[in-house]
């Protein structure tokens, strides 16, 4: 949630905690609207001009430089064409939208939220999409369920520093857990209250189990493979930090999202992406259960889906667009993290989302008393 970079800045958050309190003092965001999305079959980045003037709706995403590149490639658009006031919050937080949603009062029209995350929380935290109002047609495969459509697709990958290990790179997650091999500082995900594909899937790895015999993750064996690293490991809260240790050059090498990587090395970090053995995920857009506006928040998500929208967003962003349509103009070093390019698939290792939207409760209890042990 997935992945993320770029944390906001204080002036933004300062501003967006205003405009929330403001919403909040007035009641909360407007209360359920009549709208009129116009005739005929919904088309993916189109709405009706003014349809939406007076309601309010609110955006959650996890901020820095890919919450910009959603505002000023999808969200700012929908406003300006359909009316909508929409308001700006994050980071996403599950137990945050989880208390909303029970104790009904849900001020989050919109989340953008793990793949996983929403996979397993289809029908009790959020609500069925209505794909009369979200045209999916334009959406790979497979990746539009009941209760969400992709934001976008990215990858967790190695990433190493050029200056230390240029001349022999490590060639995969094995080398990224043999600190004889490979001295230094390591960098993985460690978010307590969310467990994802990345650390067990590479740990595995490392210890030779077979890609194809994966799942079901053997996930004490993969911590105990976790544990013989811990030592020289840093474990990173927010796709900001991971983001930073490569800029400060506190880690030699680390397990990231493939946008916080490409932002670090735009930025000047030099380190380079091993692609071996790399995970394929994806963000989701959901409404959560007892959205006050559910209508409105299933045209925005149709408006987001767009051809344009989404070459916007990759050209911002170097997230990989979900819109078969989409052709971005990107430089070199954009398009080599563009995880959707010619044959990269072939070198990823297998995830497994509906085992992991299945069995995520459970892993995030014992990955949580791993973090804190």
């Amino acid at each position: 949630m997935p992945s993320t970079p770029r944390p906001l800045t204080t002036a933004a958050v300062a501003a967006g905690a205003a405009a929330l309190l403001l919403v909040s003092a007035c009641g909360g965001p407007s209360g359920p609207k009549e709208v009129d999305l116009g005739s005929g079959p919904a088309k993916a980045g189109a709405v009706k001009k003014g349809a939406l003037k007076g309601v309010d709706l609110t955006f959650t995403s996890y901020g820095g430089f890919y919450q910009d590149g959603q505002e000023k490639a999808a969200i700012d658009s929908f406003s300006k064409a359909s009316g909508a006031k929409v308001l700006q919050d994050g980071p996403t937080d599950y137990a945050k939208l989880q208390a909303q949603v029970k104790s009904r009062n849900v001020t989050w029209d919109v989340v953008d939220t793990d793949g996983i995350w929403s996979g397993a929380h289809c029908g009790d935290l959020l609500q069925p999409l209505d794909y009369k109002v979200i045209d999916k047609s334009k959406v790979p495969e497979g990746m539009a369920t009941k209760c969400s459509v992709p934001a976008m697709e990215y990858g967790v990958v190695l990433v190493y520093d050029k200056k230390k290990y240029g001349a022999k790179p490590p060639q995969g997650w094995q080398d990224f857990f043999d600190t004889k091999k490979f001295p230094g500082k390591r960098a993985i995900p460690g978010i307590p209250g969310d467990a994802s594909p990345g650390p067990m899937e590479a740990a595995l790895t490392a210890d030779g189990v077979a890609a194809d015999e994966l799942y079901p993750l053997d996930e004490d064996r993969a911590l105990k493979k976790l544990s013989s690293v811990r030592s020289d490991t840093v474990f990173w809260k927010t796709g900001a930090e991971a983001q930073q240790l490569l800029e400060s050059g506190e880690v030699d090498m680390a397990m990231m999202w493939t946008g916080r990587a490409y932002a670090a090395v735009k930025n000047g970090a030099p380190y380079a992406a091993q692609w071996n053995q790399w995970l394929p995920v994806m963000d989701t857009l959901s409404v959560p259960k007892g959205a006050k506006n559910p209508k409105a928040s299933m045209a925005l998500i149709n408006h987001y889906l767009g051809a344009k929208q989404q070459e916007k967003l990759t050209e911002l962003t170097s997230y990989s667009p979900v819109n078969t349509d989409a052709d971005p103009k990107l430089d070199k070093l954009g398009a080599s993290y563009l995880t959707t390019r010619p044959g990269l698939k072939k070198k990823a290792l297998p995830v497994d989302p509906a085992w992991w939207s299945k069995h995520q409760k459970a892993m995030t209890e014992k990955w949580a008393a791993w973090l804190g042990a």
